[in-house]
């Protein structure tokens, strides 16, 4: 028998606008996929299960396709292993004094790929006093020095270098792995 791997999918604009689904009902979408024991954490698309695939793209790709037959709309979705969400969750990009000082939560850009090195220094350049930005594999860490939308940080030229991505707090992420992943 295969054995079962760990994963989080955070899905991208979900429970925003017109687009609302309650938790049970990803759950169920997962469960209909065939990926076992579907757990949704929060209301903002992370979702935990098991699955005996081991291609992150295959993956993907099934999630994505079942998530629109089934919703109607297209949800751009990021999948980490357990083991990954769990770095993610424990990398310090910042100094914790710096983290800790500030007004502002440390974001977590979870991205589809790692960055080109010219994407990755176009990118840093856009790092201020006031917006400090580290990038670590496939994640860009991003402490606002306040709230986001205060924010004079032009994410929209972040996006166009590093492509399209999905936002969570760090604060959410080791929520998600001390919750769900442990061990």
């Amino acid at each position: 028998m295969p054995s079962v791997q760990r994963w989080v999918a955070f899905l991208r604009g979900m429970n925003l606008g017109r687009r609302r689904i309650t938790n049970t009902a990803l759950c169920e979408c997962f469960a209909g996929l065939g990926l076992v024991s579907p757990s949704a954490f929060l209301a903002s698309g992370n979702v935990t299960f098991d699955a005996t695939e081991r291609s992150a793209a295959k993956l993907t790709r099934r999630i994505e396709g079942g998530l629109e037959e089934a919703l109607g709309y297209g949800v751009p979705t990021f999948l980490r292993t357990a083991e990954e969400v769990r770095a993610i969750a424990g990398h310090q990009p910042f100094p914790e004094d710096a983290v800790e000082g500030s007004r502002g939560k440390l974001q977590v850009l979870i991205l589809a790929s790692a960055p080109e090195s010219s994407d990755r220094e176009a990118v840093l350049a856009m790092a201020s006093s006031q917006d400090r930005l580290a990038i670590a594999g496939r994640e860009l860490y991003w402490l606002p020095s306040g709230g986001t939308l205060e924010s004079e940080l032009d994410l929209d030229a972040i996006g166009k270098r590093l492509g399209l991505g999905t936002m969570r707090t760090r604060r959410t992420v080791e929520r998600l792995a001390a919750r769900f992943l442990s061990g």
